[in-house]
């Protein structure tokens, strides 16, 4: 069937699934290099007392069945290996149904992975990477034309992404609407980058710009996806610039890396159709049929887009198949920071000296200048963000990392850009402390070379030690 297939976007599927794939390949090297402190048998939060407790059918993983750190680690090292076979572009010289199969082993490795993460798998970009990468199955290679009806469940997503967000933020902070968000989202959001300083200071009207061409690039541009060409291709050429302006701005994760690819499927390339055999009519059937079904799954996600009580990055399938998305619908205006500290005095005193830790990505060290980490993503320092804005939020986990500092746990460690006792030796207590901060002016940038100007707010945390009743949680 003709209309079944268009083969002027081959070069489109051919630029989506390349790049698809080195999300999936930074996704499984996180989790492969992260997992042991967060969720491994003595993490945080350990994947066998997760899995006690919930039922499979809820959260489908491999590791319902079994765990040990070594089989966590050899599947998420699987997962890279496959990635890389999708970049240099393996699918192409398998038969239709190898391609598929392969490209259904990243998903299944990684749903396993997303289904037993918890707390640090509860972001959009989780769900988002498993609901493409599910569509991804489904593309063919150049065995075949490129399924319009797959594209067209790609623009699906992307069309969720964006208005989505679009009207949480409507619906939401007042700031929004007056378009003076950007007057402090630079500031307070969860992991700065190095240029977010800027981003900052740029003049006031600048930024009620910046605010009404974000609703209009999310609330109008995603409307025209589903125009024909050349208009949909200049909608999505307009998301990709909106999405690279985000990624100057702040670490996102891979939000808006994988926003770009979705964008990058409704984009045609000059030269970009190649001559493909039709489909196979198996081929044909099955895609239709996944087709009809996530239609029908949309119906939550469409009836939570209508909602005024509209919820961010929510999935309605264990197989998160198709979820609904959104950030930012509040923007704090002050950013606090909780500060990790230790001391090796047997009895903390007013005039002990607290070293503080440091962490990778989150603000700490006012000097320090925040570097580039997306679209790898930091865990640990995303919920440290999280933690500072109510505690309730580190109930889980909080004594457990404090725990794990006490003992100078090295899987821990790693975690961390400096640790205050290198020399092996523990400390006797560890305090967190709750600070203000704020981005410097130019001028005190120039005096002190600080981005950061902190103020002590309160206590976060009292010193404690290991016998001090510590609960790993």
């Amino acid at each position: 069937m003709e209309w079944f297939v268009g083969p002027e976007y081959w070069l489109s599927r051919l630029v989506f699934q390349r790049a698809l794939a080195v999300v999936y390949l930074v996704a499984f090297l996180g989790a492969a290099l992260q997992f042991r402190a967060l969720i491994g048998e003595r993490g945080m939060l350990p994947v066998p007392r997760f899995v006690a407790r919930m039922p499979f059918r809820r959260a489908p993983s491999v590791f319902q069945l079994h765990y040990s750190d070594r089989f966590f680690a050899a599947w998420c090292w699987t997962g890279c290996a496959v990635s890389v076979a999708l970049i240099a572009g393996l699918d192409s010289h398998l038969p239709l149904w190898g391609a598929m199969s392969l490209w259904l082993v990243p998903w299944l490795l990684y749903l396993s992975v997303v289904n037993v993460g918890q707390t640090w798998y509860a972001f959009g970009w989780e769900s988002l990477l498993l609901e493409v990468g599910f569509l991804a199955v489904f593309l063919g290679n150049d065995e075949v034309a490129p399924p319009v009806v797959v594209l067209f469940l790609l623009r699906w997503v992307l069309f969720r992404v964006e208005f989505g967000a679009g009207l949480i933020k409507l619906r939401g902070d007042p700031c929004w609407r007056k378009l003076t968000c950007l007057d402090h989202h630079h500031e307070t959001q969860p992991m700065p980058g190095p240029l977010s300083w800027f981003f900052h200071h740029l003049p006031r009207p600048l930024h009620r710009v910046e605010v009404a061409a974000n609703h209009f690039t999310q609330l109008v541009v995603p409307v025209l996806l589903f125009t024909p060409q050349p208009i949909a291709t200049a909608a999505a050429s307009l998301m990709i610039l909106t999405q690279l302006w985000l990624i100057l701005s702040g670490n996102f994760s891979w939000l808006n890396w994988l926003t770009i690819v979705l964008a990058l499927s409704a984009v045609t390339f000059p030269g970009g159709e190649r001559a493909l055999p039709g489909a196979p009519l198996w081929y044909e059937v099955v895609v239709l049929t996944v087709a009809a079904l996530l239609l029908a799954l949309s119906y939550h996600p469409v009836r939570n887009l209508l909602s005024r009580g509209q919820v961010m990055n929510r999935s309605f399938d264990p197989l998160h198949l198709v979820n609904t998305y959104g950030a930012f619908g509040s923007v704090s205006r002050v950013r606090h920071e909780v500060v990790v500290e230790g001391t090796t005095d047997e009895r903390p005193r007013a005039d002990s000296e607290w070293r503080e830790y440091e962490f990778r990505g989150k603000p700490g060290d006012p000097r320090h200048w925040p570097r580039q980490f997306a679209p790898y993503h930091l865990r640990l320092d995303w919920m440290m963000w999280f933690a500072a804005l109510s505690p309730g939020y580190a109930d889980a986990w909080f004594g457990g990392l404090v725990e794990r500092l006490l003992e100078n746990d090295r899987d821990t460690l790693r975690l961390l850009r400096h640790c205050p006792f290198p020399d092996g030796t523990p400390p006797r207590h560890v305090r967190a402390r709750l600070y203000r901060y704020r981005y410097t002016t130019w001028r005190e940038l120039r005096e002190t070379g600080a981005c950061w100007q902190r103020t002590y707010v309160r206590e976060f945390l009292p010193p404690t030690r290991l016998d001090s009743g510590v609960q790993r949680r």
